[in-house]
Parts: C-alpha cells; sequence; structure tokens
C-alpha cells in the first residue's frame, strides 16, 4: 500500500516542476522581457499592462466553464489526463510564441501580443484545471491529501526558485553564446517548456485516480449555482485573491528594485536563493506544524510572517541582511499559506458534494487559476502603476531614480501587498468554518450516503 500511495504522490508531485517553471517565466519576467530586453516604449508598457489585466480577468471567468468541460469528460484515460495533455501542448506553443521578438512595435505589436496572451491564459487554464482537479481524487484521507500536497508544492517551488535564481546569469550566459539577448530568452523558455511537457508525462503515465468519478454530470446552466452555493469556496476564494495579488506584485517587482532601488542587479539571484530556501524549508516543515496547530492557526501565523516580513523589507534601507529576514518572514509564510489554499480548495470538493448532492473537483478547482489569473491581473496593475509613478521606465539606471520615485516604488511592492495579507487573514477568519472536525463529519456523513446507495 505505502508504495502505492508514493506513486501518487511522486507522480502527481513531479508534475508541477516544469508547470512552475514555465508560469514563473511569463508570470515574474514577461513584463521585465518586454520592458529590459525588447525595450518597448512607455505607452506599449501601459498598453501591455491593460492587456494582461483585461486579459487575464476574461480568461479568469471562462475558468468555470472549462471545469465543467472536465468533470463531464468520459474518456478511457478518465476526465483529467487528456485535458491534462492538450493543455501542455497549448501552454508549451503560446509561451513560445510570447518570447518570440518579432520586430513590430506600437498597436501592431499589441495586436499580436493580445492575441498570444489570450492563448496563453486559455492553455493554462486547460491544464490547471484538469491537474489540480485531480488532486481530490487521489484521496480522501486528509492526512495523505495533505501529503500529495506538500510534494507538489515542494516540487513545484523548485520549479520555480530555479528559475528566479537561474533567470538572470543563465540568460546572460545564453546571450554571450548566442550573441543577443532576444534570442537568449527564447532558447530559455525552450528549455523550461521543454522540461515541463517531459515532467506532465510523469503524471500522465504514473498518478492513479482512487476516488470513483460520478456518474452525474453537471448541466452548464447549474454552473453558477454548484459555485455561488458552496459558501466556504467563495470564502477561499476571496481571502486568496487578496493575498496571492499582493504577493504577485511583490515578487514582480524583485528584479526591478534591487536593479533601480538596491542598485546592484548581482544581488537579485542571491535574494532569490534565500527566499526558495525559505520556501522549501517552510513547505517542508508544514507536516510537522500541522501535527501541533490546527490549519486556522497555521493561516493566523503565516499572516503574521507575510506582514511582519513586508514591514522589515519597507524599513530595510540598504542593509542586505535585514532584507534576507525580511524574505524568509515572507516566503517561509506564504508557503505555508499556498498549500493551505491548495488544501481549503480540495476539502471544499467534499464540502460541495455533501451540500449539493454532486462531486465537481474541476468546477471547485476551477476557482484556483481563476485566483491566480484575477491575482495576477490585479498584481500586473501594481507592478506597472509602481514603475511609471516611480520613474523607473522612464529610467537607466538607479542614478535616475528620485527620492520621491524610491518612496513611491516602495509603497506599491511592499505597503499595498501588506495591506492585503491583513485583509485576507480577517475574511478568512471571519467567514471560514469548514476546519478539520467539521471536514471529518462531511466525509463521514458521504461514506454512509454511499453505503445506502
Amino acid at each position: 500500500m505505502a508504495p502505492d500511495r508514493w506513486r501518487n504522490r511522486l507522480s502527481f508531485g513531479l508534475g508541477t516542476i516544469g508547470r512552475d517553471m514555465s508560469a514563473a517565466l511569463v508570470s515574474l519576467y514577461l513584463v521585465y522581457y518586454l520592458t529590459e530586453v525588447v525595450n518597448i516604449s512607455q505607452a506599449t508598457l501601459v498598453g501591455v499592462t491593460v492587456i494582461i489585466v483585461v486579459m487575464r480577468i476574461f480568461d479568469a471567468l471562462n475558468d468555470p466553464v472549462m471545469g465543467v468541460v472536465v468533470d463531464n469528460t468520459r474518456s478511457r484515460w478518465g476526465k483529467f489526463k487528456p485535458w491534462i495533455a492538450v493543455g501542455a501542448v497549448l501552454w508549451a506553443v503560446s509561451t513560445l510564441i510570447l518570447f518570440v521578438d518579432t520586430g513590430l512595435r506600437g498597436t501592431g505589436f499589441l495586436l499580436v501580443f493580445a492575441v498570444a496572451y489570450l492563448m496563453w491564459g486559455i492553455s493554462y487554464t486547460i491544464n490547471d484545471i484538469s491537474f489540480y482537479g485531480m488532486l481530490p481524487s487521489l484521496s480522501r484521507n486528509l492526512k495523505e491529501r495533505e501529503a500529495i500536497g506538500v510534494v507538489a508544492r515542494i516540487a513545484a517551488n523548485v520549479g520555480l526558485f530555479s528559475v528566479v535564481v537561474g533567470v538572470i546569469p543563465i540568460t546572460n550566459q545564453l546571450t554571450a553564446l548566442l550573441g543577443s539577448e532576444e534570442k537568449a530568452w527564447f532558447v530559455f523558455a525552450v528549455i523550461l517548456v521543454s522540461l515541463m511537457l517531459a515532467f506532465q508525462s510523469l503524471t500522465l503515465i504514473f498518478t492513479r485516480q482512487r476516488v470513483a468519478t460520478p456518474t452525474a454530470r453537471t448541466p452548464l446552466r447549474e454552473l453558477f449555482a454548484v459555485i455561488t452555493r458552496n459558501d466556504q469556496l467563495l470564502v477561499v476564494t476571496a481571502a486568496m485573491l487578496l493575498f496571492m495579488a499582493g504577493y504577485t506584485a511583490t515578487t514582480s517587482l524583485g528584479i526591478y528594485y534591487f536593479k533601480y532601488v538596491y542598485g546592484d542587479e548581482g544581488m537579485y539571484p542571491i535574494f532569490a536563493l534565500i527566499l526558495g530556501v525559505a520556501q522549501l524549508t517552510g513547505l517542508a516543515i508544514f507536516p510537522l506544524v500541522s501535527a501541533r496547530l490546527t490549519r486556522r492557526q497555521i493561516h493566523g501565523v503565516a499572516s503574521a510572517m507575510c506582514a511582519a516580513g513586508l514591514a522589515v523589507f519597507a524599513l530595510a534601507g540598504s542593509s542586505m541582511a535585514l532584507i534576507a529576514v525580511a524574505g524568509v518572514l515572507l516566503f517561509m509564510g506564504q508557503a505555508f499559506i499556498q498549500l493551505l489554499m491548495l488544501l481549503f480548495i480540495a476539502d471544499c470538493v467534499e464540502y460541495g458534494e455533501w451540500k449539493l448532492g454532486r462531486r465537481n473537483e474541476s468546477i471547485t478547482f476551477a476557482l484556483q487559476p481563476f485566483i491566480y489569473k484575477a491575482s495576477n491581473a490585479l498584481g500586473t496593475g501594481l507592478v506597472g502603476i509602481a514603475l511609471v509613478v516611480s520613474g523607473i521606465s522612464r529610467a537607466q539606471s538607479a542614478a535616475d531614480l528620485t527620492a520621491s520615485g524610491v518612496v513611491s516604488f516602495k509603497v506599491v511592492m511592499m505597503v499595498v501587498p501588506m495591506v492585503l495579507v491583513i485583509i485576507s487573514w480577517v475574511v478568512l477568519r471571519r467567514w471560514y468554518t469548514l476546519d478539520e472536525k467539521r471536514y471529518a463529519g462531511i466525509v463521514s456523513d458521504l461514506r454512509t450516503r454511499e453505503g445506502l446507495s
């Protein structure tokens, strides 16, 4: 039995490595690539920011529809794997399109960018909903589900931070080798999407579903009711949307911070390595912490760590030691929260089944990419605001930034996210009631119903 459990933990978990590599490339560095490598104008940057925000929101609103499609799929490979494969291939293609310098500028560039970015968002949706929608079907046991989630998030963060740490040195080396920054970033994208497809293949080949797929299908007309009547899912969505919007803004602005505020871009990979170790440590010790604290308590501690980290970051000045302390607090706390988000949404599957009488894994997990995309849209909006109001969009180096520009940048990068973290904690604390005891009672009741049917 143990080897069978570990097969699912590893094959599902390792499938996230390449996914998060490719996701990090676009969500954290696409704007950097466009402003620092392609050198788009400030007017084009404003257009890109608007396109990303609008396309993300539009695509996010369509995520639940994809959830219905996946939940209603019946095939010899199950309902999840066909869409995981389709989404991964389309995701790879659209990522490469985003990192091709077509030579277009102005309106022509914006039109091509809008189409490519929309394609990227849709393909991400297809893969993400089907991939994470599979998680609740791997086990109903709370601790086993937690174990699968821990492995998945550790693997995902290995992928994420390998990109964060390596993006500058690797693209610099490729630039020296290829003689062009544009070619270097494109080759880097090719490497990442190739790894994504390879690791996704592990999930497709080896992961096995353990909870049976219900025969009943969900009509599209009932989609709205499935989501809105799951009150706990709505609470988790609201809380995590607020948190992730601030987190996305902070992480996306990190590379600009070291180049234009701290004044040493070479420190960014070192800082990223510290963050990666902190986040992986947080994920690794989560089972030990959860053995002693409830999930509600863990969320409170993690939120406090994130808020404290952002406060220290804002006051750190030129002290790399304080910046490192801030990063450890923020990213260890974020590690706890990102895993809790995954587990909270997974638990809402059983809650929805218990309350509504129908099991909808993919519709429920459609709210995860919705959170990611909507928060990314808001975070990207904050990034655009920070670059414009600080003067970075017009600057060539740190010397070009005024003192007021630095303050404006820090407010958007650190103070606004800190406020969002606090509001997120309040929302979850006040309205989320699906704790461990209540979940156990729901699962017991569901098993009783199944035995009677």
